[in-house]
C-alpha cells in the first residue's frame, strides 16, 4: 500500500512540476505581449469582469496580476494564443522533456530526472540531454544525508489578513487577545518563507523522515528515512493546525473558508467590510503554494505541508460535522446563529463541497491529519472520552479528508514524555495505534525533538505564532533564532503581546 501511494506521489508530482512549467512559459509569453501593447487592452477587460463579477451575488475573485492572467480582446488573444504554441515545447518533444526533468531536479529528485530523460528514445543522441544526465548525476553525488534527529518541524494557525481586526480592542476582548498570542499575519509569514529559504531551509513531508516497511504479517515497522540535499541546504517539516474557519473567526479578519479557482487550485474566500467576497491568497496553503510554484527548490520533491483538522465546526469553513443537521439541544449558540442566517443548508452538499477541495489540497501536495474532533487535551481526557471523540473524527472528517494515520495532539499536549516515549500499557496510545495512528506530534518549544521506534514515529514542533515572534523580537525568548530574526518579522501592527495565563 505505502509503495503504491508513494508511486502515485511521485506521478502526482511530476504533474504539478509539469502545469509549473508551463504556467511559467504562458506567463512570460504574456508579459512579453504586454510589452508589445496588449496591456492596455487586457486591463481593460479585466476590469470589465471584476465589475461583472461584483454585481454577481456580491462576490468578485481577485486577479494578482490582470494584465497577465485575464485574456485581451478576440483577436490579440488569438495571436497570443499563437505565439505561446509556437514557442511552447511540443508534448513529447526532447525539450519538453527536459524541462520536465529540469523541474524535478530542482526539487532534488534526480532519480527521477534521469529516468525521465532515458526513457525518451534515441537520447543519446541529443547532446543537451546526455548532458543534462551528467549534470543530475553530479549534483546527486554532491548530495549529503540530512540527519533526521535534527530536523525541525513548525507550525502556523490560520493567518491573520487584517491585523487591525484581529488585534483591536486588547484590553476588553479575549479573543483579540487569542488572536495575538496564537496567530500569525500573513506579512509574517510571507517574511518567514522567503527568509527561511534564503537560509537554506527545504520543506520535507513528515512522512520523509521515516523509512516504513511491512513484514509477512502485514505489520508495519519504522525507521529513519533518508533524505540527501545539497551541502548547506537544511531540512524542515510544517503543519498548519485548525484549517476549519472557526465561527468564532467570524469578523475578526481572517479568510472564510477554502475553495478551488476556476483552474481548480486551492484559495481563499474573504469577507470584505462591505459584504463583498474575494477570493485569493488569503492564508497558509495557497501562499506556500505560489512559493514553491516560484521556487521548485523550496521544497523536497514536491512537499507540502500537513493539516491537522478538527471536526465540531466541521472542515475548511465548511460545516461538514453531523450536529449542524440533526441540531442537539447542547448545540453551541455559534451553530444554532449559522444555520438561522443559512438557511439553505444541506450537510451532504456541504461535505461534497469540502471534499472536492480537500481532494485538490492533497493531489497538490498536501498531507491531512487528526486534531481530534473536539480539539480536547489528549494528556487529561478519559479513555471515554477519547474514544467518543475519535469515532466522531472518523464518522465526520475522515470521510472528506480520507483515511490518515497521523495524529496532532491538540493543545500541545502528548500521552508520554520525552525522551521515554510510548511504552507498552500506555492505554490511550494503544487505543490510537489500534485505530490506525503511526505518526504523532505535540508542541513544544525545544529546537527539535524526534522520535522513531519499531511501531511509531514521533516528532515535536514549535509554534511560529504571535506569542513565539513578539517574545522573541524583545529579547526576552531565543527560541526561533536559528530560524530567522524575530524583530525583522514581526508585523508593525501587532500590539504587545500579553503573557499565558
Amino acid at each position: 500500500m505505502e509503495k503504491q501511494q508513494n508511486n502515485m506521489r511521485s506521478r502526482a508530482s511530476r504533474e504539478k512540476q509539469k502545469r509549473y512549467f508551463r504556467k511559467r512559459v504562458v506567463t512570460t509569453l504574456g508579459l512579453l505581449a504586454v510589452i508589445a501593447g496588449v496591456g492596455m487592452a487586457a486591463a481593460v477587460v479585466a476590469s470589465n469582469k471584476k465589475k461583472d463579477k461584483e454585481q454577481k451575488n456580491g462576490t468578485v475573485e481577485t486577479i494578482a496580476d490582470p494584465a497577465v492572467t485575464e485574456a485581451p480582446q478576440q483577436e490579440e488573444g488569438q495571436k497570443e494564443q499563437d505565439q505561446q504554441e509556437a514557442q511552447e515545447p511540443e508534448a513529447g518533444s526532447w525539450e519538453a522533456v527536459l524541462a520536465e526533468a529540469n523541474l524535478l531536479a530542482a526539487g532534488y529528485d534526480y532519480d527521477a530526472a534521469i529516468g525521465m530523460v532515458q526513457n525518451y528514445e534515441g537520447y543519446e543522441s541529443v547532446g543537451e540531454l546526455t548532458a543534462a544526465i551528467e549534470d543530475f548525476e553530479a549534483r546527486k553525488a554532491e548530495c549529503v544525508p540530512v540527519n533526521i534527529s535534527e530536523i525541525p518541524h513548525v507550525f502556523y494557525h490560520s493567518l491573520v489578513v487584517d491585523p487591525n481586526k484581529a488585534f483591536a480592542n486588547q484590553d476588553t476582548d479575549p479573543q483579540a487577545v487569542g488572536n495575538n498570542q496564537w496567530m500569525t499575519t500573513i506579512d509574517e509569514f510571507n517574511k518567514i518563507t522567503q527568509i527561511m529559504y534564503d537560509e537554506g531551509y527545504v520543506l520535507v513531508d513528515l512522512k520523509d523522515i521515516a523509512e516504513e516497511t511491512v513484514d509477512e504479517n502485514g505489520v508495519t515497522h519504522y525507521k529513519e528515512g533518508t533524505i540527501m540535499l545539497p551541502p548547506g541546504k537544511k531540512a524542515f517539516v510544517l503543519s498548519l493546525d485548525d484549517l476549519s474557519y472557526y465561527h468564532s473567526y467570524d469578523g475578526y479578519g481572517y479568510a472564510s473558508k477554502m475553495v478551488l479557482d476556476e483552474n481548480g487550485k486551492p484559495k481563499c474566500e474573504y469577507i470584505q467590510d462591505d459584504g463583498t467576497v474575494v477570493v485569493g491568497d488569503y492564508d497558509c496553503v495557497p501562499l506556500l503554494d505560489k512559493f514553491i510554484e516560484e521556487h521548485p527548490d523550496a521544497s523536497y520533491r514536491g512537499a507540502k505541508g500537513t493539516i491537522a483538522l478538527t471536526g465540531y465546526n466541521g472542515v475548511l469553513g465548511y460545516r461538514t460535522d453531523i450536529s449542524y443537521q440533526t441540531v442537539p439541544d447542547d448545540i453551541n449558540a455559534d451553530k444554532k446563529k449559522w444555520l438561522e442566517t443559512h438557511p439553505e443548508f444541506d450537510l451532504e452538499t456541504e461535505r461534497a463541497k469540502a471534499k472536492e477541495v480537500a481532494d485538490a489540497m492533497k493531489a497538490d501536495g498536501w498531507r491531512f491529519a487528526s486534531h481530534t474532533w473536539g480539539h480536547m487535551k489528549v494528556g487529561e481526557a478519559s479513555m471515554e472520552r477519547l474514544q467518543a471523540d475519535t469515532v466522531k473524527w472518523k464518522e465526520n472528517v475522515e470521510p472528506i479528508v480520507g483515511e490518515t494515520d497521523v495524529i496532532i495532539f491538540a493543545h500541545g499536549q502528548d500521552l508520554a514524555g520525552w525522551p521515554e516515549g510510548y511504552v507498552a500499557g500506555n492505554e490511550k496510545f494503544e487505543y490510537l495505534k489500534s485505530n490506525g495512528f503511526n505518526y504523532y506530534c505535540n508542541v513544544d518549544s525545544a529546537q527539535y525533538n524526534v522520535q522513531i521506534r519499531d511501531n511509531y514515529v514521533r516528532q515535536s514542533r514549535r509554534n511560529l505564532d504571535g506569542f513565539r515572534i513578539y517574545f522573541n523580537s524583545i529579547g526576552e525568548e531565543d527560541t526561533l533564532s536559528d530560524l530567522f530574526n524575530a524583530s525583522d518579522v514581526i508585523d508593525p501592527l501587532r500590539p504587545p503581546v500579553p503573557r499565558l495565563h
